[in-house]
């Protein structure tokens, strides 16, 4: 067994843990990245279409020129990193925290540390989470998988493709099927409106002439040994309409039908969740219930852009590495989602100091109003010209807006759009 003493474990290599890392690095701590892939970079990697890094960089970069804008600062800044390692345990103890972890080449190795921070992304639902009657032939596989094969792999899953779900990977996909000589003859989309972002209906979808039939569903999948088509129904009062059901035949279906934060081993050590956001519950300084670990990026919430993974980790790399250093922690007053929408992130505001969220709607609305109230009062009104499921919002709280709670006053922050 391999034995590491640092001050902090950052569980991911991918954009989230890599920002998050180089935060801790540069406060003066020391860190260990532990990755199970064989490479730093996350699902970047195979991500070869442009659109990332117009926030953070103002360059409109490729999913592999992102991640490379972090890799190099961590090999340089000195950061132990611990590829082909998987993580079975984040234990306690008496000084801090234990994170045992696999390695291919090295066995188990054993760390002590005082902080793990929580990177591990996350995963696409599968078939049996959506449960889409039919046999179990080949040729059915998640959006994301098939965006590894084609891209990293060089395979192409299959000729005659019909998605299931419209979410970005499944949507940029379309394309990049198409591009490779692919027919992409649906995309069925259960929702009355789009599951991805405008911009990628239009480039992906749009501009390559694939229809999107909204308001329908799956009802079967036939085959046998291969995938040889799908039946599609449109909904009436929530239910197929088998009047109105149709053949497609096709040899691949893709699942695009959302993202699930990676929290097993949250959960296993310990770590409260959230049930709107299906993440950690985290305080202002994006600490989760159990003290000393700190949670960012998509095993925190599902982000849509890569910008905010960066920004958000960032910053819980900064706290994590105060709260290394003693600092005081602020005075906190919790946030609830109010009216129409799903989530926000953190789930605590800190008083006195600059407060940036992220939450999710409930709701497809123009001319909307982002309304943010601490102990009833009004903190925040914002105008939005479009919300939908599928974009996540962020706004920020100054530090004014949040005074110090007196003493026995339950004041909490509530957001809503109304």
């Amino acid at each position: 067994m391999i034995h590491r003493n640092v001050d902090a474990v950052v569980i991911g290599g991918g954009s989230a843990g890599l920002a998050a890392a180089l935060a801790l690095r540069t406060a003066g701590t020391t860190v260990a990245i532990v990755e199970r892939e064989p490479f730093l970079g996350g699902i970047l990697l195979q991500c070869i279409h442009s659109g990332f890094g117009l926030h953070e960089f103002r360059q409109d970069l490729t999913g592999p020129e992102y991640a490379a804008r972090f890799v190099g600062p961590v090999r340089e800044a000195g950061i132990e990193v611990f590829l082909n390692t998987t993580v079975m345990e984040i234990g306690e103890e008496p000084t801090g925290r234990s994170v045992i972890a696999l390695s291919q080449n090295q066995g188990v190795v054993r760390f002590a540390t005082r902080a793990v921070v929580l990177a591990m992304g996350c995963r696409e639902r599968n078939r049996g989470n959506v449960a889409i009657a039919g046999t179990r032939p080949a040729g059915v596989l998640t959006a994301g998988l098939a965006q590894r094969l084609v891209n990293i792999e060089g395979c192409i899953p299959g000729r005659r493709v019909v998605i299931v779900g419209s979410g970005d990977i499944g949507l940029i996909m379309a394309r990049r099927l198409t591009l490779v000589g692919c027919d992409v003859l649906a995309v069925v989309e259960i929702q009355p409106y789009p599951s991805g972002s405008a911009r990628n209906i239009v480039q992906c979808l749009n501009d390559y002439s694939i229809p999107l039939h909204l308001g329908h569903v799956v009802t079967r999948i036939e085959g046998r040994d291969r995938v040889e088509a799908v039946r599609i129904a449109p909904l009436s009062d929530g239910r197929a309409d088998a009047g109105k059901e149709r053949r497609i035949e096709c040899d691949t279906v893709l699942l695009s039908v959302g993202l699930i934060p990676e929290n097993e081993l949250s959960r296993a050590a310990g770590v409260p969740i959230d049930e709107g956001s299906s993440g950690p519950h985290v305080d202002a300084d994006l600490m989760t219930g159990a003290p000393g670990i700190f949670a960012c990026g998509n095993v925190l919430h599902v982000h849509d852009l890569v910008d905010y993974v960066t920004e958000e980790a960032r910053r819980c790399g900064e706290r994590a590495a105060a709260w290394l250093s003693g600092a005081r922690k602020d005075a906190m007053l919790p946030v609830v989602p109010g009216a129409n929408v799903r989530y926000v992130v953190p789930n605590a505001c800190a008083a006195g100091r600059k407060n940036v969220f992220y939450l999710r709607a409930l709701v497809v609305k123009n001319d909307a109003l982002l309304d943010v109230r601490v102990g009833g009062r009004q903190a925040r009104s914002q105008k939005l010209s479009h919300v939908q499921p599928s974009e996540m919002i962020r706004f920020s709280l100054e530090p004014d807006a949040v005074p110090e709670r007196p003493a026995g006053e339950e004041a909490v922050v509530e957001v809503s759009i109304r």
